[in-house]
């Protein structure tokens, strides 16, 4: 500043700069309770899929049918499969047949960070649908990024291991324009899901019941998935445009049950979809965010089996979504007004099926307030369903038709000193989802006179995420976060499946359930910034719930009972080591005793399971003079991850036995 008034001295003319004023959105924090994983730390589980990705978070419980190419499903807090919203870059995955997201069609390579909220987002400009669920996870794919000049980015990776893995993909990024990126994305994956098991149970006095080994039949699958997206950015907003194809066929496992293992059925699976959204500020203070996607998803079930019922079913499901979303800022006031309508069809080759439509219609009305150490969000969802049926049965007389739903949200933060970033925390959300279309409409099992599933949730928690800086560089800098939430849900009108007249081989859905969920949810995390390029974090989640099935007070055995597959204990402790290039990963998983019903006598009793999990990875950037110039020096990771260490024999489902001892080895190049 003296060297630049000294240089004007004497001069009689004046420089005048002119006026800039920077304007952004008001950064919303978070008033509900979030786990999030991303960067760094996402990379080095080296995981194959979403879901066992979200084995790390807390109060989620994980289905999985065993093996690379088994169903994996998501459960948050007890409250079902149902009730948590799958968002693909902000857009909502649609399942109209039978509601549930198969996780497993999901790969890792592309994602930028993967996030669960119990409630809703506390950013309010979102799409109405995100105010329909319990729960919602989000699934955030990488944005293209270019530094030092560079105008495209290439990477390639070739994962192999157990059971046949073959898995290479390759990404493709391309600077168009200053404003505008292409992003290509490919991926291959094999394997025979061929693996050794054992199953040992015993009898209530603690005898022998059965003891099986064998190798899992009928697990192979092979799968091709291709992305291809533009990114624009805008004065004041951005937008993108992307086109998903996912193509499978695979073989469906059966339960080993009497000694039997060898199945023949199979499945292929066919999903396309195109989606886009674009938000921008259009004046200061009042930004608009619009969606827009087309889904077609086929799947065809063959069983072959003549012994038991031959079956050969081909499904259509096609998606039609679009959404306005509206936010005005007002100094400590945001308010949203959100719009949506979506129209699923579904077809099938079944007799008899009455292939049915929804239209669906959602509004929002959501407000927020941010005043030094309050934070608030309250919001109302209004709902609006009719079903069309376009071919009549003497047991579908009608389609569907639902009465306009209105349900509350209401979430709350406070923090007692401004200086301390310690929260006190609180929420309440009355929610519902509407019967599938297979609860109210499949052949033999489905009806029509279901009414919607109630969720209630009710939430408190506390949060303190302190940092401490020193002058001495022989302490570390640390990070640390401690979160605790306790919570009541209660689960009304849960559909349930029962038997349908004398025989067991046909059945009906019905609203039958009553659940009470309680617990707790614990999250701490600490990371240590050493010198020398040393960072050392370890991460560790709790739960504890009790579910209990209050549903038939005269069933003196299940009434009360732990509902199935809810351990009472469950929790995570990951820990990662990293210095320079080279890096260290360590993850035990460990879920307590449970049931697999609602009857908790000890015929139905499933032990405790847990595996150990280590990871070794190790990034080189390959230095040419040359090279460096051009900003192309190639960079290469290798990783060697080990599963299940102990080599321990569990089932997460009764009787679908998972892998035991297993590996993997990743080799990826960028430049």
């Amino acid at each position: 500043m003296c060297a630049s008034m000294s240089a004007w001295a004497g001069v009689d003319s004046l420089l005048v700069l002119q006026e800039v004023t920077v304007t952004a959105a008001r950064r919303q924090s978070a008033v509900i309770p979030v786990q999030s994983l991303e960067g760094s730390r996402l990379q080095a589980l080296e995981t194959h899929s979403v879901a066992d990705a979200l084995r790390y978070f807390s109060g989620v419980q994980i289905k999985d049918y065993g093996g690379v190419g088994g169903l994996k499903t998501v459960d948050i807090r007890s409250m079902g499969s149902h009730h948590l919203a799958v968002m693909y870059d902000g857009i909502v995955v649609s399942n109209a047949q039978n509601g549930v997201v198969d996780l497993g069609k999901f790969s890792m390579e592309n994602l930028e960070s993967l996030t669960l909220y119990n409630g809703q987002r506390s950013d309010i400009l979102m799409p109405a649908r995100d105010f329909g669920s319990a729960g919602t996870l989000y699934l955030n794919t990488k944005r293209p990024t270019f530094k030092n000049g560079k105008t495209y980015h290439i990477a390639a990776s070739m994962a192999a291991g157990s059971f046949g893995l073959a898995h290479p993909s390759i990404l493709y990024e391309q600077k168009l324009t200053d404003n505008i990126h292409l992003s290509v994305n490919a991926a291959y994956t094999y394997a025979t899901g061929r693996y050794h098991f054992r199953i040992h149970k015993m009898n209530p006095d603690h005898t022998v019941a059965w003891d099986t080994t064998g190798v899992r039949q009928n697990g192979d699958v092979q799968a091709v998935r291709a992305e291809v997206g533009l990114f624009g950015y805008l004065p004041e907003g951005k937008w993108h445009v992307k086109a998903y194809y996912y193509d499978s066929e695979r073989g469906i496992p059966r339960a080993i049950v009497r000694n039997v293992w060898t199945c023949s059925q199979r499945q292929w699976d066919r999903n396309a979809f195109v989606q886009g959204n674009w938000t921008q500020t259009l004046v200061k203070g009042y930004d608009i965010s619009v969606s827009a996607k087309y889904a077609n998803d086929y799947m065809r079930y063959l069983n072959p089996d003549t012994t038991l019922m031959y079956v050969d079913n081909k499904f259509v499901q096609q998606q039609v979504y679009l959404s306005v979303a509206n936010r005005y800022q007002y100094k400590i006031l945001d308010v949203a007004l959100s719009a949506d309508y979506e129209y699923n069809t579904l077809w099938s080759s079944m007799p008899n099926f009455v292939n049915p439509s929804r239209h669906t219609g959602l509004v929002a009305l959501a407000a927020a307030v941010h005043y030094k150490w309050i934070k608030a969000q309250a919001s109302v969802l209004g709902t609006f369903v009719r079903d069309e049926i376009r071919r009549h049965t003497d047991e579908t007389p009608r389609a569907a038709t639902a009465r306009p739903r209105f349900t509350p949200a209401v979430f709350f933060s406070y923090q007692p000193l401004l200086s301390e970033p310690f929260y006190l925390r609180a929420f309440y959300k009355h929610i519902f989802r509407m019967p599938t279309f297979n609860d109210l409409y499949y052949t033999d099992l489905g009806n029509i006179a279901l009414q919607p599933e109630y969720t209630t949730q009710y939430n408190g928690g506390v949060e303190y995420s302190p940092h401490w800086r020193t002058h001495n560089s022989n302490l570390p800098a640390v990070d640390m976060t401690i979160k605790a939430d306790g919570y009541f849900n209660q689960v009304k009108n849960k559909i349930i499946a029962v038997p349908k007249g004398n025989s067991q081989y046909r059945w009906m859905m019905m609203n039958l359930g009553y659940v009470e969920i309680r617990g707790v949810d614990i999250n701490a995390g600490v990371t240590l910034h050493f010198a020398h390029d040393v960072d050392w974090e370890t991460h560790l989640t709790y739960t504890y719930q009790r579910a209990q099935d209050f549903t038939d007070s005269r069933d003196s055995i299940s009434y009360g009972g732990q509902i199935a597959y809810i351990p009472w204990h469950s929790g995570s402790v990951t820990t990662r080591i990293a210095w320079k290039g080279l890096s260290f990963n360590y993850s035990f998983i460990y879920v307590g005793e449970r049931y697999h019903t609602s009857a908790n006598i000890p015929a139905n009793y499933e032990l405790p399971w847990y595996t150990h999990d280590i990871a070794l990875g190790y990034d080189l950037i390959i230095k040419n003079e040359k090279l460096a110039i051009k900003h192309c020096a190639p960079r290469l990771h290798f990783a060697v991850e080990v599963n299940n260490l102990l080599n321990q024999q569990y089932d997460i489902v009764l009787n679908y036995p998972m892998p035991g001892l297993n590996g993997k080895v990743v080799v990826k190049v960028e430049f």
